[in-house]
């Protein structure tokens, strides 16, 4: 009789899930996009009041600078944050999904399905930690613990009523019944960062996850809209700073990482690609509409991938490299370079694209096909260009229990975080191109 109960009590241990849990020292992994290294390593001298993000510099680790991935662009790069592979074996090549006949209306990189390696949520969960989200890019349908993804589409009612359904089931409701409507996913500003810092502070309170992702956008809207090193971006990002400081006090001794995607770079100047293609017959159009086409640019900010509808027709390859080699040797477009295929599939970039045409800093790609060639930018700051370019360098800081001392670790590579907040976590994300720090 004993030895039956007592294999009926191994076999119930054996069969019972296995429970989340906190860890003995909590994670929080923040996102300000578009923030660079020396907005915070030279706060001083540039007149910034941060004193939250120096105290990272001050008692912690800090890099230099992280050279980030090919494109430049928010969903690649915090793709690569999250599970620390480039976007060739990620899959996340761009913000936008490649949609040349706007049938997804504008849609972009919503979904963990699309993610073709492990993340830094699953190496949590096989760990056994809970984990939280709030507004992490390339979130809806994670799975995480408790997440409020990141997603919109035209800022209508109806949004809310999607995200609702997205987020996971009861948290939306119980959060907003404390703290009234979350922000809609389509703001970027400063207010909307704050108010979905608010969500996180009570998520925290709420749920005590072991590992959560906090993403605020607002320093980057404001970046395209005034240009980097302006009155109103440094404004921006001493609020952030403050929200920097609430995520801190919500979970006491936890482990703080602060990262961003890319750096940013003043604009003047808008390049019509699609113009130049329409005119060159690689694109039909009709009644404002895009009917066909043969070879069309996908816009990356800084820079733009060209995709071919047949990469194995050899005439529409000599039609689109003759017209890009026109386009390079046109003095006022201000094409640094062009990549092909072979260099972006080299450099990590993903598979899709046939060539990568890179801006020289200033310029971009323009989004009106009806506009001339060349054309002031509508914007006045911009990504997207080449990860070499220093300016397009982002940020890494790590202050906590684990951190013995101030480190400067001198500048690193993108792909080096995921596994080092893994480790932090006693996680496995043995996918990761590079090991930890």
């Amino acid at each position: 009789m004993r030895l039956c109960l007592v294999v009926a009590f191994l076999g119930a241990l054996l069969a019972a899930p296995t429970q989340a849990k906190t860890p003995a020292t909590p994670l929080i992994l923040i996102s300000i996009d578009g923030l660079r290294p020396g907005d915070v390593l030279d706060a001083e001298a540039r007149g910034l009041k941060v004193p939250h993000l120096r105290r990272f510099v001050a008692e912690g680790w800090s890099a230099n600078g992280v050279v980030g991935v090919l494109p430049t662009l928010t969903y690649p790069s915090h793709t690569t944050l999250i599970t620390g592979v480039a976007p060739r074996r990620h899959r996340i090549v761009n913000n936008l999904t490649f949609d040349p006949t706007n049938i997804n209306q504008t849609g972009w990189y919503w979904y963990t399905s699309d993610i073709a390696v492990p993340t830094l949520w699953d190496a949590a969960h096989a760990a056994g930690i809970t984990t939280g989200n709030v507004h992490w890019p390339v979130s809806v349908g994670g799975k995480i613990d408790y997440n409020l993804p990141q997603i919109w589409r035209t800022g209508h009612d109806d949004d809310r009523k999607l995200m609702r359904v997205l987020a996971t089931p009861g948290l939306l409701d119980q959060l907003e019944h404390d703290l009234g409507p979350y922000p809609q996913g389509i703001d970027e500003s400063v207010e909307g960062d704050a108010g979905r810092t608010r969500f996180a502070e009570r998520l925290i309170a709420l749920r005590h996850p072991g590992f959560i992702t906090v993403y605020l956008t607002g320093l980057d809207h404001v970046q395209h809209v005034f240009g980097p090193d302006t009155a109103e971006a440094h404004a921006a990002l001493e609020r952030i700073d403050a929200m920097v400081g609430q995520l801190m006090a919500a979970l006491p001794g936890a482990n703080v990482a602060v990262v961003s995607d890319h750096g940013f770079l003043p604009i003047t100047t808008d390049v019509n690609l699609f113009g130049a293609f329409i005119k060159a017959g690689l694109i039909q159009v009709s009644g404002g509409k895009v009917t066909g086409w043969d070879a069309v640019p996908w816009f990356a900010g800084g820079s733009a991938a060209v995709v071919m509808a047949r990469r194995d027709d050899p005439a529409l390859r000599t039609r689109v490299a003759a017209l890009l080699a026109q386009l390079r040797n046109d003095p006022q477009t201000h094409i640094a370079t062009i990549l092909d295929h072979d260099e972006l599939v080299r450099r990590g970039a993903g598979e899709q694209a046939d060539w990568f045409v890179e801006f020289s800093a200033g310029t971009e790609m323009g989004r009106d096909p009806l506009a001339p060639l060349v054309a002031p930018s509508t914007l006045k700051g911009m990504h997207g260009y080449d990860p070499g370019v220093p300016e397009m360098q982002s940020v890494f800081f790590l202050l906590g229990p684990a951190v013995h001392g101030r480190r400067s670790l001198g500048t690193i590579d993108m792909r080096q975080i995921a596994p080092t907040l893994a480790k932090l976590m006693h996680a496995r994300l043995a996918s990761a191109e590079l090991p930890p720090l």
